[in-house]
């Protein structure tokens, strides 16, 4: 399972998932990704469940990436505790995740293989998932607006 090695701070408060997220949005390490679709927090349990599904359909074939990580300490009491006395212990570990966070990322596998593997690695999440391709269009575009830039510039200087 996975965890912090150790933080400033034992126990964090609560916090709101609210609006859509800005980091990690795009497919940055491989060609296909697992983007989620609701917010939520995905405890340690969930993540790993959902990582041994995935590369048990890639049967050991390409490279899995997991772009969340549980740091998030969520603390519970004892059942049958009266209120007071304190807060919890530490109970588990979660992330936070908003809409459009890429979770997963793979390569090195065709594109039926792993979308069959995020399926079934989402549907271990408690959240809506989607399966996403990295675009190369979307690149192409991109250098041939800064090159258009550039050259732009370049009748602008006296």
């Amino acid at each position: 399972m996975l965890l912090p090695k150790r933080r400033k701070y034992k126990k964090a408060f609560k916090g709101r998932l609210k609006g859509k997220e800005t980091r990690g949005v795009e497919i940055s390490f491989g060609r296909y990704g697992l983007k989620a679709l609701g917010s939520a927090r995905l405890t340690s349990r969930q993540i790993e469940a959902a990582r041994r599904a995935i590369s048990r359909k890639m049967k050991r074939m390409g490279t899995l990436w997991i772009r969340v990580f549980p740091d998030v300490p969520v603390t519970s009491k004892p059942t049958e505790v009266r209120m007071g006395k304190g807060k919890g212990s530490v109970d588990y570990w979660a992330a936070k995740v908003k809409p459009g966070r890429i979770l997963f990322e793979l390569e090195g596998i065709s594109t039926d293989l792993a979308k069959e593997a995020f399926t079934s690695g989402g549907n271990k999440l408690p959240i809506k998932t989607m399966f996403v391709k990295k675009s190369e269009k979307r690149k192409e575009a991109v250098l041939s607006k800064s090159s258009r830039f550039q050259t732009s510039t370049n009748y602008l200087t006296y």
